[in-house]
Parts: structure tokens; C-alpha cells; sequence
């Protein structure tokens, strides 16, 4: 995919009897077009079955075309405009604004756009998958075709 970039560290976690806490930190990873601030997953607090972080995409940046392999997505948009293009081919679209909330069920094929050439798109995205990168697949929009592991 375009746009990866290796993860620059992990925050520590911090335990407390059953509640951990990431504090607050930098972008920690690039990928396919998009930053990710460190968040919480399988890979810093031992979760199970979910994982969350922030995402930007910096003004007129496009996260392509890709698909979410046997887990679900929710994100609440903190800023900016963004607009989905999805399903087969990727011929149907939604535009969300800062107050949407948007669910993206297992298996949509989506490539994801901000609109704005001057904002950025400010996130919150959750995911029923620990592992939060291991089961993401590109997308060819012209064939239809998964192109394998995305971004990792």
C-alpha cells in the first residue's frame, strides 16, 4: 500500500489494578496515507478483542483502498470532512462531518478521502481486533480483488 511507514515506538502503559492508561503522545505510525497517535491494543495493554487510537489524514490525503478482514470499525469524527467510497468497485459514497459517527461493517471494501485541501480529518477509531494492522487487505478498485495484508 502507499504511504507505510514503520511504527516509531509504543508509549508505555501504565497498570492500576485492572485499568491501564496510555497517556497522551505523539503520532506513532503512518500508514496508508493516514497518522495514527498511539492508542490502546493487543500490543500495549494486553487487550483481547478490541483496539483504539486517533487518526489524521492530513488536508487533501486519500487512505486507499482497502478492507477490514472479520472485524468491525466505529469512528467518531473530531474534525475535518471526509468522504468513503465504497463497496464493489467502490461506487457508492457518504460524506461525514465533525460530530458523525460512522460504523464500517467486516469485509466493506473503502478507500477514504478528506475532502479539504487546507484541514486535516481528526478521528477516533475503534476496532473489534487487538492486532489493530494484521487483518487489513488492499483493495484493486478496477478488479474487484483483495491484494493481501495492507500497510504492514
Amino acid at each position: 500500500m502507499r504511504g507505510e511507514g514503520a511504527e516509531r515506538g509504543v508509549t508505555a502503559a501504565e497498570g492500576h489494578d485492572g485499568i491501564i492508561v496510555v497517556r497522551g503522545s505523539d503520532n506513532c505510525r503512518d500508514w496508508n496515507g493516514i497518522h495514527y497517535k498511539t492508542g490502546l491494543s493487543a500490543k500495549n495493554v494486553g487487550a483481547k478483542s478490541l483496539s483504539m487510537n486517533v487518526a489524521t489524514i492530513p488536508p487533501g490525503g486519500v487512505a486507499y483502498a482497502h478492507v477490514h478482514v472479520g472485524f468491525e470499525v466505529m469512528l467518531y469524527i473530531l474534525s475535518g470532512r471526509v468522504r468513503h467510497e465504497y463497496g464493489p468497485g467502490l461506487t457508492l459514497t457518504v460524506e461525514n462531518s465533525a460530530g458523525d459517527f460512522i460504523f464500517i461493517e467486516p469485509g466493506v471494501p473503502h478507500e477514504v478521502f478528506n475532502v479539504s485541501s487546507t484541514e486535516p480529518v481528526v478521528a477516533v477509531v475503534a476496532r473489534s481486533d487487538a492486532s489493530e494492522w494484521q487483518n487489513i487487505v488492499g483493495y484493486d478498485r478496477k478488479t474487484g480483488t483483495l491484494q493481501g495484508r495492507a500497510g504492514l
